[in-house]
């Protein structure tokens, strides 16, 4: 059976599990273009989407196009009861499942799941969309009694956590925020209670990348208190982990912030420091690079070129060591690599290798998970086109960066954009600074 023939029974297997019939399925879909304000005489009829729900789940199966995707996705984003249910487990995940056989690409998917998402919070349901019903069930069971949790529950939360961190880049901040609070707080409540021991340390990691994400959105979404006492709590529970790199993690992201909402270097070069010991005798390769890679930024930064060069070349031999097997989910690739490198550049090198590192490391940061770090990344290519002597293309650049920037709230973009347009000041009169202006003012208010 190919991948179209699964993906075809797969339809076909959630339609009758919904226990509806294919006119059922054709009125639900229009009654649901209806609620959408979508044009029902631009649909076929109801026997016309009959046939075509039929052709969907046939044997030799045509895929259905982007609009009749959105209204499969609002009809199986809902529970039978009419509870927003995006997460593993649920209906919704199981028509992305089909839809990727049937041949959609992971691009048009992420879409789908981000516009599905975005509906939920803007109805004000967005807390629990990402978990499933099986797990709300068994999470309202376990905070009664923590000595309920059970595996289902923990890798519940887990995929929650791993559907957040996904669609960063394609939700604004704050929306992000409220998806993940139910697995943050749940987590909290769990480890503080009488959880069966064989499930403590994969509840414990659970609760640490929870708390590290939670920690980054709210550094994005302007609340630094609530940032720091949530990476206190992420770098507490990594720290009763058996291997040090999960602490690591923790360490970097608290750096980063750190570089960002804090003046001078020393709390964020202590956190890079401390980020490099712990990677160092833990598991994980791609987060040794990583570390290393940090630690060589804020080095540069401080105008230290030497260590930087030397902390650079360290995350390179790691980066092209063999990653099979990594304990880390992480998605640091050479292409974030090719990104720090380019900041070394920018603040102890050259003007134009700075450029050329950032553009090579914006030409493959394409997914939306890495938009937001994209922008940064252009951003920075557009201060290096300034100090090259080239201010008006770096301005045409940065209207590139002000779009990904409003699309999620990011602080971090924001920030490089407001400290690139202050290298524009002399060049203030010129009316492609101007619209520069113009469009900042627009999109971000500042």
């Amino acid at each position: 059976m190919d991948d179209r023939t699964i993906g075809a029974a797969m339809l076909k297997a959630l339609r009758k599990r919904r226990g509806l019939s294919l006119a059922d399925a054709a009125r639900a879909l229009i009654a649901i273009a209806r609620e959408l304000g979508q044009p029902c005489n631009s649909l076929p009829t109801a026997t016309g989407l009959q046939r075509s729900v039929a052709r969907w789940e046939a044997a030799s199966p045509t895929r259905p196009d982007a609009r009749h995707q959105l209204l499969l996705a609002h009809l199986y984003g809902r529970t039978p009861g009419g509870a927003v249910a995006l997460g593993m487990g649920s209906d919704f995940a199981a028509l992305i499942d089909a839809l990727a056989h049937l041949g959609e690409s992971a691009a048009q998917l992420a879409e789908l799941g981000a516009q599905l998402a975005r509906t939920a919070t803007d109805q004000g349901g967005g807390m629990l969309t990402l978990l499933s019903p099986s797990t709300r069930a068994g999470l309202a069971a376990a905070l009664a009694d923590p000595s309920h949790t059970d595996e289902n529950l923990v890798a519940g939360l887990a995929a929650v956590v791993s559907d957040v961190n996904a669609r960063v880049g394609s939700l604004p901040f704050v929306r992000l925020q409220l998806m993940l609070t139910p697995a943050v707080e749940a987590c909290r409540q769990l480890i503080a209670g009488p959880v069966p021991e064989p499930l403590l340390a994969r509840l414990r990691g659970v609760s640490v990348a929870a708390h590290t994400l939670a920690g980054r959105l709210a550094f994005e979404t302007r609340d630094d208190v609530a940032s720091q006492a949530l990476y206190a709590t992420a770098t507490r529970e990594a720290g009763l982990l058996p291997d040090p790199w999960r602490r690591a993690t923790v360490h970097m992201s608290h750096a980063l912030v750190t570089l960002y909402s804090t003046h001078g270097l020393t709390g964020a070069r202590a956190l890079g420091d401390a980020a490099v010991r712990d990677a160092q005798t833990g598991d994980s390769i791609v987060v040794r690079a990583r570390a290393h890679a940090l630690q060589a930024e804020i080095a540069a930064r401080a105008g230290a070129g030497r260590q930087a060069q030397a902390a650079l070349d360290l995350a390179w031999f790691d980066m092209e060591r063999s990653h099979g097997g990594d304990p880390s989910s992480s998605s640091f690739t050479a292409g974030h690599l090719r990104g720090f490198e380019g900041v070394c550049e920018l603040y102890v090198g050259d003007a134009q290798l700075a450029h050329d590192r950032f553009a090579a490391s914006a030409s493959v940061l394409v997914a939306p998970r890495e938009q937001v770090q994209r922008a940064i990344v252009t951003t920075d290519q557009a201060l290096a086109r300034i100090r090259m002597g080239d201010p008006q293309s770096a301005a045409g650049l940065l209207h590139e960066c002000v779009r990904a920037a409003a699309t999620t709230g990011g602080r971090v973009p924001a920030i490089r954009l407001r400290r690139a347009r202050q290298e524009l000041r002399p060049w203030r009169q010129e009316h492609w600074v101007a619209d520069l202006d113009d469009h900042l003012m627009d999109v971000l208010g500042a």
